[in-house]
């Protein structure tokens, strides 16, 4: 189950990560995009950045927040045809996979 933390991107933020981002384009409120977990600190998912596999997140942990350039988990579920993570690599708690379908999207 992903956590249910959801963060308002201040302006400028939004202005700084539409000028990093491909696209140009961000949303104005993202969902902590980590499974259920403890602490205080969450990633909500901004935007892919390039085909070599890093995207813009915003990181927040009251009362502060910042945009981070993360690479993107490598690990991908057993199996042939097993899905990858859509989160970053590192990253605390399950993997997207590992969450239950409906959930699992990378699309938020």
């Amino acid at each position: 189950m992903r956590c249910k933390h959801w963060r308002r991107v201040p302006l400028g933020l939004v202005q700084e990560a539409r000028q990093l981002t491909p696209a140009g384009c961000v949303d104005g409120a993202v969902q902590c995009q980590l499974s259920v977990h403890e602490g205080d600190e969450h990633y909500g998912l901004l935007a892919e950045l390039d085909e070599y596999g890093s995207a813009l997140w915003l990181r927040w942990r009251e009362p502060w927040m910042n945009l981070v350039v993360l690479r993107d988990c490598s690990v991908a579920a057993p199996g042939p045809d097993g899905d990858g993570c859509c989160l970053f690599a590192g990253h605390t708690a399950q993997h997207t996979w590992e969450d239950t379908p409906e959930e699992a999207s990378c699309i938020s």
